[in-house]
Protein backbone atom coordinates (compact mmCIF):
# COMPACT_ATOMS: atom_id res chain seq x y z
CA UNK A 1 0.00 0.00 0.00
CA UNK A 2 1.51 3.04 -1.09
CA UNK A 3 2.67 5.40 1.79
CA UNK A 4 0.18 8.38 1.27
CA UNK A 5 -2.71 5.85 2.08
CA UNK A 6 -1.13 4.58 5.37
CA UNK A 7 -3.16 3.69 8.04
CA UNK A 8 -6.56 4.48 7.36
CA UNK A 9 -8.01 3.66 10.44
CA UNK A 10 -6.22 5.49 12.61
CA UNK A 11 -7.03 8.80 9.91
CA UNK A 12 -10.42 7.91 9.65
CA UNK A 13 -10.82 7.31 13.51
CA UNK A 14 -9.49 11.26 13.33
CA UNK A 15 -11.72 12.41 10.67
CA UNK A 16 -14.65 10.73 12.74
CA UNK A 17 -13.87 12.38 16.26
CA UNK A 18 -13.00 15.85 14.37
CA UNK A 19 -17.06 15.46 12.57
CA UNK A 20 -18.15 14.76 16.11
CA UNK A 21 -17.35 18.33 18.04
CA UNK A 22 -20.08 20.02 15.18
CA UNK A 23 -22.44 18.31 17.75
CA UNK A 24 -20.94 20.20 20.68
CA UNK A 25 -20.64 23.36 18.95
CA UNK A 26 -21.85 24.46 15.84
CA UNK A 27 -19.24 25.84 13.21
CA UNK A 28 -16.66 23.98 15.28
CA UNK A 29 -15.95 21.92 11.69
CA UNK A 30 -15.26 24.71 9.73
CA UNK A 31 -15.00 22.87 6.35
CA UNK A 32 -14.82 18.77 5.58
CA UNK A 33 -14.72 17.31 1.80
CA UNK A 34 -14.92 13.77 2.78
CA UNK A 35 -17.49 11.21 2.25
CA UNK A 36 -21.02 13.27 3.60
CA UNK A 37 -22.22 9.74 4.14
CA UNK A 38 -19.63 9.60 7.28
CA UNK A 39 -20.49 13.29 8.37
CA UNK A 40 -24.29 12.20 8.11
CA UNK A 41 -23.91 9.55 10.33
CA UNK A 42 -22.31 11.00 12.64
CA UNK A 43 -24.44 13.90 12.85
CA UNK A 44 -27.49 11.86 13.36
CA UNK A 45 -26.00 9.73 15.68
CA UNK A 46 -25.98 9.65 19.55
CA UNK A 47 -24.75 12.94 21.22
CA UNK A 48 -21.09 13.01 21.88
CA UNK A 49 -20.13 13.07 25.75
CA UNK A 50 -17.09 15.64 25.81
CA UNK A 51 -15.46 13.49 28.32
CA UNK A 52 -15.17 10.46 26.12
CA UNK A 53 -14.18 12.33 23.12
CA UNK A 54 -10.72 13.70 25.10
CA UNK A 55 -10.50 10.18 26.05
CA UNK A 56 -11.09 8.86 22.36
CA UNK A 57 -8.51 11.84 21.69
CA UNK A 58 -5.86 10.63 23.92
CA UNK A 59 -6.22 6.81 22.69
CA UNK A 60 -5.89 7.94 18.93
CA UNK A 61 -2.37 10.22 20.03
CA UNK A 62 -0.91 6.68 22.14
CA UNK A 63 -1.76 4.82 19.00
CA UNK A 64 0.61 7.09 17.06
CA UNK A 65 2.55 7.05 14.31
CA UNK A 66 1.23 3.41 13.28
CA UNK A 67 2.50 2.92 9.73
CA UNK A 68 1.79 6.63 8.75
CA UNK A 69 4.89 8.80 8.09
CA UNK A 70 6.22 10.95 10.22
CA UNK A 71 5.23 14.39 9.23
CA UNK A 72 1.30 13.01 8.77
CA UNK A 73 1.73 11.51 12.59
CA UNK A 74 2.97 15.04 13.84
CA UNK A 75 0.11 16.95 12.02
CA UNK A 76 -2.55 14.65 13.31
CA UNK A 77 -0.67 14.51 16.31
CA UNK A 78 -0.62 18.13 17.31
CA UNK A 79 -4.70 18.04 16.38
CA UNK A 80 -5.24 15.54 18.40
CA UNK A 81 -3.86 17.18 21.49
CA UNK A 82 -5.93 20.51 20.43
CA UNK A 83 -9.11 18.09 20.23
CA UNK A 84 -8.51 16.78 23.62
CA UNK A 85 -7.58 20.05 25.29
CA UNK A 86 -11.43 21.39 23.79
CA UNK A 87 -13.26 18.02 25.14
CA UNK A 88 -11.99 19.01 28.65
CA UNK A 89 -12.80 21.96 27.69
CA UNK A 90 -16.48 21.46 26.63
CA UNK A 91 -17.10 19.01 30.15
CA UNK A 92 -16.33 21.83 32.19
CA UNK A 93 -12.90 21.12 33.25
CA UNK A 94 -10.47 24.46 34.35
CA UNK A 95 -8.33 24.97 31.70
CA UNK A 96 -5.94 28.11 31.97
CA UNK A 97 -6.35 30.33 29.02
CA UNK A 98 -3.07 30.31 28.32
CA UNK A 99 -2.92 26.51 28.35
CA UNK A 100 -5.40 26.44 26.40
CA UNK A 101 -4.02 28.68 23.73
CA UNK A 102 -1.05 26.56 23.91
CA UNK A 103 -2.84 23.58 23.21
CA UNK A 104 -4.78 24.62 20.79
CA UNK A 105 -2.19 26.36 18.43
CA UNK A 106 1.27 24.80 20.11
CA UNK A 107 2.38 28.90 20.93
CA UNK A 108 3.17 30.45 24.20
CA UNK A 109 1.18 34.13 24.60
CA UNK A 110 1.78 36.42 27.40
CA UNK A 111 1.16 40.68 27.45
CA UNK A 112 3.27 42.54 25.28
CA UNK A 113 4.93 45.84 26.35
CA UNK A 114 3.06 48.90 26.74
CA UNK A 115 5.50 50.54 25.48
CA UNK A 116 5.23 48.77 21.85
CA UNK A 117 1.98 50.83 21.89
CA UNK A 118 3.02 53.95 22.72
CA UNK A 119 5.48 53.84 20.11
CA UNK A 120 3.04 52.65 17.45
CA UNK A 121 1.24 56.01 18.56
CA UNK A 122 3.93 57.85 18.18
CA UNK A 123 4.39 56.97 14.18
CA UNK A 124 0.72 57.05 13.77
CA UNK A 125 0.56 60.16 14.53
CA UNK A 126 3.61 61.10 12.18
CA UNK A 127 1.60 59.59 9.58
CA UNK A 128 -0.90 61.29 9.78
CA UNK A 129 0.64 64.59 9.55
CA UNK A 130 0.07 66.39 13.53
CA UNK A 131 3.14 65.64 14.90
CA UNK A 132 3.69 64.18 18.05
CA UNK A 133 -0.32 64.45 19.25
CA UNK A 134 -1.62 62.25 21.76
CA UNK A 135 -4.97 61.14 23.62
CA UNK A 136 -8.03 62.75 22.16
CA UNK A 137 -6.07 64.78 19.41
CA UNK A 138 -4.83 61.53 18.31
CA UNK A 139 -8.15 59.89 18.69
CA UNK A 140 -9.73 62.30 16.41
CA UNK A 141 -7.57 62.87 13.92
CA UNK A 142 -7.29 59.07 13.39
CA UNK A 143 -11.12 58.85 13.42
CA UNK A 144 -11.45 61.50 10.71
CA UNK A 145 -8.84 59.73 8.15
CA UNK A 146 -10.84 56.72 9.30
CA UNK A 147 -14.05 58.45 7.92
CA UNK A 148 -12.44 59.43 4.41
CA UNK A 149 -11.56 55.72 4.20
CA UNK A 150 -14.87 54.50 3.83
CA UNK A 151 -16.15 52.75 1.05
CA UNK A 152 -19.54 54.34 0.39
CA UNK A 153 -22.60 51.53 0.91
CA UNK A 154 -23.26 51.74 -2.77
CA UNK A 155 -19.99 50.81 -3.98
CA UNK A 156 -19.19 48.08 -1.60
CA UNK A 157 -19.89 45.54 -4.07
CA UNK A 158 -18.42 46.55 -7.11
CA UNK A 159 -15.32 47.15 -5.35
CA UNK A 160 -15.36 43.68 -4.08
CA UNK A 161 -15.59 41.85 -7.31
CA UNK A 162 -13.14 44.30 -9.06
CA UNK A 163 -10.11 43.46 -6.20
CA UNK A 164 -11.57 39.77 -6.52
CA UNK A 165 -11.37 39.46 -10.01
CA UNK A 166 -7.64 41.28 -10.05
CA UNK A 167 -6.50 39.38 -7.11
CA UNK A 168 -7.82 35.79 -8.76
CA UNK A 169 -6.09 36.46 -12.05
CA UNK A 170 -2.81 37.34 -10.65
CA UNK A 171 -2.68 33.99 -8.02
CA UNK A 172 -3.79 31.72 -10.81
CA UNK A 173 -0.86 32.93 -12.81
CA UNK A 174 1.66 32.31 -10.06
CA UNK A 175 -0.36 29.56 -7.78
CA UNK A 176 -2.47 27.33 -10.85
CA UNK A 177 -6.17 26.72 -9.15
CA UNK A 178 -8.24 24.13 -10.83
CA UNK A 179 -9.92 24.96 -13.93
CA UNK A 180 -13.38 25.02 -11.84
CA UNK A 181 -12.73 27.05 -8.87
CA UNK A 182 -14.95 29.50 -7.66
CA UNK A 183 -15.78 32.30 -5.43
CA UNK A 184 -19.42 33.40 -4.56
CA UNK A 185 -19.57 36.49 -2.35
CA UNK A 186 -22.65 37.26 -0.37
CA UNK A 187 -23.09 40.29 2.56
CA UNK A 188 -24.68 39.26 6.16
CA UNK A 189 -25.14 40.83 9.39
CA UNK A 190 -25.16 39.93 13.26
CA UNK A 191 -21.72 37.97 13.04
CA UNK A 192 -18.98 38.37 15.13
CA UNK A 193 -16.39 38.86 12.15
CA UNK A 194 -15.53 40.74 9.49
CA UNK A 195 -15.58 38.33 6.61
CA UNK A 196 -15.72 34.82 6.27
CA UNK A 197 -15.07 31.63 4.30
CA UNK A 198 -16.69 28.65 3.76
CA UNK A 199 -15.07 26.58 1.81
CA UNK A 200 -17.76 23.73 0.32
CA UNK A 201 -15.40 21.66 -1.23
CA UNK A 202 -14.83 20.55 -4.71
CA UNK A 203 -12.96 24.48 -5.03
CA UNK A 204 -15.69 26.32 -4.40
CA UNK A 205 -15.96 28.82 -1.09
CA UNK A 206 -18.69 30.95 -0.66
CA UNK A 207 -17.64 33.95 1.09
CA UNK A 208 -19.89 36.43 3.42
CA UNK A 209 -18.74 39.90 4.22
CA UNK A 210 -20.47 41.25 7.55
CA UNK A 211 -22.10 44.43 6.23
CA UNK A 212 -22.70 45.80 10.23
CA UNK A 213 -18.89 46.84 9.57
CA UNK A 214 -18.33 49.76 7.43
CA UNK A 215 -15.61 48.70 4.91
CA UNK A 216 -12.60 50.64 4.15
CA UNK A 217 -10.48 51.15 0.70
CA UNK A 218 -7.14 50.47 3.23
CA UNK A 219 -8.34 47.42 4.61
CA UNK A 220 -10.94 45.65 1.69
CA UNK A 221 -7.58 44.44 -0.92
CA UNK A 222 -6.74 42.28 2.24
CA UNK A 223 -10.16 41.37 3.57
CA UNK A 224 -10.67 39.99 -0.52
CA UNK A 225 -6.97 38.39 -0.27
CA UNK A 226 -7.33 36.85 3.41
CA UNK A 227 -10.50 35.07 2.37
CA UNK A 228 -10.18 34.35 -1.28
CA UNK A 229 -7.23 34.42 -3.34
CA UNK A 230 -4.41 33.43 -2.36
CA UNK A 231 -5.66 33.01 1.03
CA UNK A 232 -8.19 30.62 2.49
CA UNK A 233 -9.75 29.25 -0.63
CA UNK A 234 -6.71 29.36 -2.40
CA UNK A 235 -5.20 27.36 0.07
CA UNK A 236 -8.31 24.94 0.51
CA UNK A 237 -7.78 24.46 -2.98
CA UNK A 238 -4.52 24.05 -3.79
CA UNK A 239 -4.65 21.30 -0.72
CA UNK A 240 -7.87 19.46 -1.96
CA UNK A 241 -5.83 19.17 -5.05
CA UNK A 242 -3.13 18.23 -4.08
CA UNK A 243 -2.79 16.40 -0.31
CA UNK A 244 -6.20 14.81 -0.42
CA UNK A 245 -6.40 13.75 -4.08
CA UNK A 246 -3.02 12.05 -3.06
CA UNK A 247 -4.42 10.04 0.10
CA UNK A 248 -3.78 12.41 2.95
CA UNK A 249 -7.51 12.23 4.01
CA UNK A 250 -6.78 14.10 7.52
CA UNK A 251 -6.60 17.37 5.23
CA UNK A 252 -10.01 16.60 3.98
CA UNK A 253 -11.32 18.09 7.87
CA UNK A 254 -10.34 21.48 8.78
CA UNK A 255 -11.56 22.40 12.90
CA UNK A 256 -11.64 25.23 14.84
CA UNK A 257 -9.03 26.05 17.88
CA UNK A 258 -6.68 23.89 16.21
CA UNK A 259 -3.13 24.99 14.86
CA UNK A 260 -4.38 24.23 10.84
CA UNK A 261 -6.04 27.78 12.23
CA UNK A 262 -2.74 29.73 13.13
CA UNK A 263 -1.56 28.30 10.21
CA UNK A 264 -4.43 29.43 8.25
CA UNK A 265 -5.01 32.95 9.62
CA UNK A 266 -0.94 33.63 9.56
CA UNK A 267 -1.01 32.70 5.88
CA UNK A 268 -4.29 34.39 4.78
CA UNK A 269 -3.19 37.67 6.82
CA UNK A 270 0.50 37.74 4.81
CA UNK A 271 -1.95 37.29 1.51
CA UNK A 272 -2.39 40.68 -0.11
CA UNK A 273 1.30 41.24 0.11
CA UNK A 274 2.55 37.94 -0.47
CA UNK A 275 0.63 38.32 -4.28
CA UNK A 276 1.28 42.00 -4.54
CA UNK A 277 4.33 42.95 -2.70
CA UNK A 278 4.93 45.34 -0.05
CA UNK A 279 3.51 48.38 -2.33
CA UNK A 280 0.59 46.86 -2.74
CA UNK A 281 -1.08 50.20 -2.46
CA UNK A 282 -0.01 51.86 -5.47
CA UNK A 283 -2.31 48.70 -7.38
CA UNK A 284 -4.88 49.24 -5.34
CA UNK A 285 -5.02 52.95 -6.00
CA UNK A 286 -5.03 52.46 -9.70
CA UNK A 287 -8.12 50.10 -9.43
CA UNK A 288 -10.16 52.55 -6.72
CA UNK A 289 -9.57 55.20 -9.75
CA UNK A 290 -11.49 53.39 -12.20
CA UNK A 291 -14.03 52.87 -9.91
CA UNK A 292 -14.24 56.65 -9.00
CA UNK A 293 -12.54 56.64 -5.64
CA UNK A 294 -9.79 58.48 -4.32
CA UNK A 295 -7.11 56.37 -2.75
CA UNK A 296 -3.88 57.72 -1.41
CA UNK A 297 -1.46 54.78 -1.07
CA UNK A 298 1.24 56.24 0.37
CA UNK A 299 -0.37 57.40 3.18
CA UNK A 300 -2.79 54.65 3.73
CA UNK A 301 0.41 52.31 3.99
CA UNK A 302 2.42 54.72 5.94
CA UNK A 303 -0.47 54.40 8.31
CA UNK A 304 -0.52 50.84 7.81
CA UNK A 305 2.83 50.22 8.64
CA UNK A 306 2.36 52.67 11.76
CA UNK A 307 -1.14 50.45 13.24
CA UNK A 308 1.00 47.28 12.71
CA UNK A 309 2.94 48.07 16.09
CA UNK A 310 -0.60 47.79 17.59
CA UNK A 311 -1.16 43.53 16.37
CA UNK A 312 -0.92 42.53 19.97
CA UNK A 313 -3.69 44.55 21.51
CA UNK A 314 -6.39 42.08 20.78
CA UNK A 315 -4.97 39.28 21.80
CA UNK A 316 -3.67 41.62 25.54
CA UNK A 317 -7.69 41.99 25.85
CA UNK A 318 -8.09 38.29 25.17
CA UNK A 319 -5.47 37.88 28.25
CA UNK A 320 -6.82 40.88 30.49
CA UNK A 321 -10.26 38.82 29.95
CA UNK A 322 -9.72 35.11 30.45
CA UNK A 323 -6.45 34.87 32.30
CA UNK A 324 -6.61 38.07 34.69
CA UNK A 325 -10.74 38.10 35.03
CA UNK A 326 -10.84 42.03 34.01
CA UNK A 327 -14.15 43.39 34.04
CA UNK A 328 -15.56 43.72 30.22
CA UNK A 329 -15.48 47.80 30.82
CA UNK A 330 -11.76 47.77 31.43
CA UNK A 331 -11.50 45.82 28.54
CA UNK A 332 -13.19 47.99 26.74
CA UNK A 333 -11.22 50.92 27.92
CA UNK A 334 -7.72 49.11 27.14
CA UNK A 335 -9.05 48.37 23.24
CA UNK A 336 -10.23 52.14 23.29
CA UNK A 337 -7.12 53.62 24.35
CA UNK A 338 -4.42 51.73 22.25
CA UNK A 339 -6.99 50.88 18.99
CA UNK A 340 -8.73 54.28 18.96
CA UNK A 341 -11.30 52.33 18.33
CA UNK A 342 -15.19 53.98 18.68
CA UNK A 343 -17.21 51.91 21.27
CA UNK A 344 -19.40 50.64 18.79
CA UNK A 345 -16.38 48.53 16.84
CA UNK A 346 -15.18 47.94 20.84
CA UNK A 347 -18.12 45.85 21.45
CA UNK A 348 -17.82 44.25 18.30
CA UNK A 349 -14.75 42.95 19.34
CA UNK A 350 -15.69 42.24 23.00
CA UNK A 351 -18.33 39.79 21.05
CA UNK A 352 -15.69 37.82 19.45
CA UNK A 353 -13.75 37.65 22.28
CA UNK A 354 -16.47 36.53 24.33
CA UNK A 355 -17.59 34.03 21.80
CA UNK A 356 -17.19 30.43 23.37
CA UNK A 357 -15.99 29.03 20.31
CA UNK A 358 -13.81 32.12 19.15
CA UNK A 359 -12.70 33.45 22.77
CA UNK A 360 -8.84 31.97 21.85
CA UNK A 361 -8.92 32.30 18.57
CA UNK A 362 -7.24 36.03 17.94
CA UNK A 363 -3.89 34.33 18.78
CA UNK A 364 -4.23 32.58 15.21
CA UNK A 365 -4.15 36.21 13.91
CA UNK A 366 -1.47 37.09 16.54
CA UNK A 367 0.48 34.36 16.89
CA UNK A 368 0.41 33.25 13.19
CA UNK A 369 1.65 36.58 11.56
CA UNK A 370 4.16 37.13 13.57
CA UNK A 371 5.33 33.34 13.71
CA UNK A 372 5.00 33.10 9.52
CA UNK A 373 6.63 36.69 9.22
CA UNK A 374 9.48 35.23 11.03
CA UNK A 375 9.89 32.58 8.35
CA UNK A 376 8.86 34.35 5.41
CA UNK A 377 11.62 36.44 6.07
CA UNK A 378 14.14 33.86 6.22
CA UNK A 379 13.02 32.18 3.58
CA UNK A 380 15.71 32.76 0.43
CA UNK A 381 12.56 33.02 -2.06
CA UNK A 382 9.25 34.70 -0.34
CA UNK A 383 7.17 33.33 -2.98
CA UNK A 384 8.02 29.74 -3.17
CA UNK A 385 8.14 30.11 0.47
CA UNK A 386 4.50 31.50 0.24
CA UNK A 387 3.58 28.40 -1.91
CA UNK A 388 4.68 25.76 0.86
CA UNK A 389 2.52 27.26 3.16
CA UNK A 390 -0.43 26.74 0.10
CA UNK A 391 0.50 23.01 -0.40
CA UNK A 392 2.25 21.29 2.70
CA UNK A 393 1.02 20.09 5.79
CA UNK A 394 3.08 22.44 8.10
CA UNK A 395 2.38 23.43 11.57
CA UNK A 396 3.76 25.80 13.81
CA UNK A 397 6.43 23.24 14.98
CA UNK A 398 7.46 22.57 11.36
CA UNK A 399 8.27 26.39 10.94
CA UNK A 400 10.12 26.65 14.48
CA UNK A 401 12.51 23.64 13.40
CA UNK A 402 13.11 25.42 9.89
CA UNK A 403 14.13 29.09 12.08
CA UNK A 404 16.13 26.93 14.18
CA UNK A 405 20.05 27.37 12.95
CA UNK A 406 21.13 24.23 11.32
Amino acid sequence: MPADHANPDLVTAYLRLGLAFDRLEEGFVDAFTGDPAVRAEIANGPAPDPAQLAAQARALRADLPGDLPADRAEFIGAHLRALECSARKFAGDDVSFVDEVSAYFDVDIALADADRYRQAHTELAEALGIGDATGTELRDAYAAHRRADEIPAEKVDECVRAFSGALRERVRAQYPLPDNEIVDFEVVTDKPWSGFNYYLGDYRSRVAINVDLTQHMSSLPHLIAHEAYPGHHTEHCRKEQLLVGAGQYEQSIFLVNTPQCLMAEGLADHALTAIMGKDWGFWAQEIYADLGLRFDADRAMRIGRATSGLLTVRQDAALMLHDQHAGADSVADFLQTWLLAPPERTRQMLRFLTSPLWRAYISTYVEGYQLLESWLDAAGDRAAAFGRLLDEPLIPASLRRELVPG
